[in-house]
C-alpha cells in the first residue's frame, strides 16, 4: 500500500503541465532519432546533457526516459521499412518485419511493433515500482568490496559477452577507464596524465566525450563513408495501422513471452536490448517450427511482436537497476548515471530517501510516456517514416552544429571545443575499425567508482586485497559473471565449428 501512496503522489507530480510537455518532448526525440539513421537514444540523451543543465532534475530526467523509451519505439521503422534496423537491437525485428513490409502489410508491422513496445514497456514499468524499492534496500548491503565486484561485473558483461570481437572490447573499456583517470586525484592530489596542461586538472568531461563519441564520430563517419553506403529503397505504408482480431490472437502470446524473456535483462549488464530481442526472436522461431503451416521467412507476425516487447521490457527493467542500484546495463543508462551525478544526485538507496519526489515522478512519468508513445507511433508511423526523406548533409550539419554549440555553452571553453573535436576522431576510428562503443562509456562511468571502492576497501582492510573477496555479494557477483563469460565463450565455440 506505501508503493501505491507513493506512486499516487508521483502521478501527482508527473501530470503538472510543465512534466507533461517534458514527457512529450522527450517522446517526440526519442521516436525521432530512432527513426533517423545512424542515430539513436545513447546520441540524443549525449546530445541534451549540455543544454538541460538549467532545467529542473526532474524535468530533465523525465525528458531523458522519454527519450530512452522512444529510441526503441523509432528503431524498428527503419528496420521494418528498409531492412536497416536504426540500432542493434532492432536488427531482430527487421527478419520478418521487413518481409511484413514487403507483403505490402507495413502499416500492420509498425503497428504489431508499436503494439509489442507498449505492452513491454508497461509492464516492466508495473515490474519497477514494486521491485526498485526493494532492490534499493538490498544494495543498502554494498560496501566498497561489493560495489567494486558490481563494477568488474559491469566491465566484463559489456566487453567480453556483448561484442563480437573481446580483444576489441576490452581495448574500448581501458580506453573509458584511461580517460576516466585524466586529472588531479582527490586523494593524493597528485596529477595523471595531465601533461603539465592546466585545462586538464579538473579531468576531461564525460559530456564532452560521449557527445564527441556518439554524435561528432557518427557525423564524420558518415561524411567518410557516405560513398560506400548503398541506398535502399523505402517500403512505403499502405493501409490502416489495424490489426483484426486474428492477428492479435497470434501476436498476442509473443508479446507476453518477450516481455517475460527481456525482464531479467534489464538488471543484467550485457549490453542492452541485443541479447533478449535475439533470444525472443530464436523462441518463436522455434515454435513456429512446430506448427503444421510455418510462418517464418514469409513475414510472421510472432516474429516481430516478440522482440519488440523484449526490447522494451528490458529498457524498463534497465531505468530499475539504474535508479535501485546505480547500475547502468546500456550505454543510454551509462550517460543517464552521468547526468544524475552531474546534478549531484547519486542514483541507489539514498536517491528515494534523499529525492523522493523526483524518483517516484519519474517512475510515474513511465507510465505515461508509454500512451504518449502508443499515441504517437500506432496512429501516426507513417508520418515518422517521412524523416527517412531528410537529406543526410543538412541533417548531420545540424547535429554538428548542436554539438558544437552544447558543448561551448556548457563550458564556455574553446578547449573543450578542441577536444570535441580530438575525441569524435577517435570514435570515427573506432566506428570505423568496428570497436564498440558501449564499452568505452560505461568505462568512464563506473572507472571512478571502482577505483575510488578498491581503494576504500584495501584501506579498510590495511592492504590486504582478499577482502574484495570475503564477501558473499561479491563472491556471488564473481560466481555469476565465470558462469556468465564461460557461456559465451561456449556459445562461441559452437558458432565457429558450425561455421566450419
Amino acid at each position: 500500500m506505501e508503493t501505491l501512496q507513493l506512486l499516487g503522489d508521483g502521478f501527482l507530480g508527473a501530470l503538472t503541465l510543465q512534466n507533461l510537455l517534458w514527457v512529450l518532448i522527450g517522446c517526440v526525440l526519442g521516436t525521432a532519432v530512432g527513426v533517423l539513421p545512424g542515430l539513436g537514444s545513447s546520441m540524443a540523451v549525449a546530445l541534451l546533457l549540455p543544454v538541460t543543465f538549467a532545467l529542473d532534475p526532474t524535468a530533465a530526467f523525465i525528458m531523458f526516459s522519454g527519450v530512452y523509451f522512444g529510441g526503441l519505439f523509432g528503431d524498428s521503422t527503419m528496420g521494418i521499412l528498409m531492412n536497416t534496423p536504426g540500432q542493434a537491437s532492432a536488427i531482430a525485428s527487421t527478419f520478418e518485419g521487413h518481409k511484413m513490409a514487403l507483403d505490402g502489410r507495413a502499416a500492420k508491422a509498425l503497428a504489431t511493433a508499436a503494439i509489442g513496445a507498449f505492452i513491454g514497456g508497461f509492464i516492466a514499468s508495473i515490474c519497477v515500482v514494486f521491485l526498485a524499492p526493494v532492490l534499493a534496500e538490498f544494495s543498502t548491503k554494498f560496501g566498497p568490496a561489493e560495489f567494486f565486484a558490481l563494477a568488474v561485473f559491469a566491465f566484463a558483461a559489456t566487453s567480453t559477452v556483448v561484442t563480437d570481437d573481446t580483444v576489441k572490447g576490452l581495448a574500448s573499456l581501458f580506453l573509458g577507464l584511461g580517460i576516466a583517470v585524466i586529472g588531479i586525484d582527490g586523494v593524493s592530489g597528485a596529477q595523471r596524465f595531465t601533461m603539465g596542461s592546466p585545462f586538464l586538472f579538473d579531468g576531461i568531461s564525460l559530456v564532452t566525450v560521449t557527445v564527441a563519441v556518439l554524435a561528432l564520430g557518427e557525423v564524420i563517419y558518415v561524411a567518410c563513408m557516405e560513398r560506400h553506403i548503398v541506398g535502399k529503397a523505402i517500403v512505403r505504408p499502405k493501409g490502416r495501422p489495424w490489426l483484426s482480431k486474428s492477428e492479435l490472437r497470434e501476436a498476442a502470446p509473443a508479446w507476453l513471452r518477450g516481455t517475460a524473456i527481456g525482464l531479467p535483462f534489464g538488471v543484467v549488464p550485457a549490453g542492452g536490448s541485443e541479447i533478449p530481442t535475439f533470444l525472443a526472436y530464436g523462441l518463436e522461431k522455434r515454435l513456429d517450427a512446430r506448427r503444421k503451416d510455418p510462418q517464418f521467412g514469409k513475414g510472421a507476425i510472432r516474429g516481430l511482436a516478440a522482440p519488440e516487447a523484449a526490447g522494451n521490457s528490458t529498457t524498463g527493467m534497465a531505468m530499475g537497476a539504474l535508479l535501485s542500484l546505480g547500475l547502468p546495463i546500456s550505454a543510454t543508462a551509462a550517460i543517464m548515471l552521468a547526468a544524475f551525478q552531474q546534478y549531484g544526485l547519486q542514483p541507489g538507496p539514498l536517491l528515494f530517501d534523499r529525492a523522493p519526489d523526483l524518483v517516484w515522478a519519474l517512475l510515474a512519468s513511465f507510465f505515461i510516456a508509454m500512451v504518449v508513445l502508443l499515441i504517437l507511433n500506432l496512429p501516426f508511423a507513417m508520418l515518422w517514416a517521412k524523416l527517412l526523406l531528410i537529406p543526410r548533409p543538412y541533417l548531420y550539419a545540424g547535429i554538428t552544429m548542436f554539438c558544437a554549440m552544447g558543448i561551448y555553452a556548457s563550458s564556455g571553453s574553446t578547449f573543450d571545443l578542441a577536444m570535441l573535436l580530438g575525441v569524435g576522431i577517435v570514435g570515427f576510428l573506432m566506428r570505423a575499425l568496428d570497436f564498440p562503443l558501449a564499452p568505452l562509456i560505461i568505462g568512464m562511468v563506473l572507472g571512478p567508482l571502482a577505483e575510488t571502492s578498491l581503494r576504500d576497501a584495501a584501506m579498510s582492510a590495511n592492504g590486504d586485497f582478499t577482502v574484495l573477496v570475503q564477501s558473499p555479494i561479491a563472491l556471488t557477483l564473481y560466481g555469476v559473471l565465470v558462469v556468465v563469460v564461460g557461456a559465451s565463450v561456449v556459445n562461441r565455440m559452437r558458432a565457429r565449428r558450425r561455421a566450419l
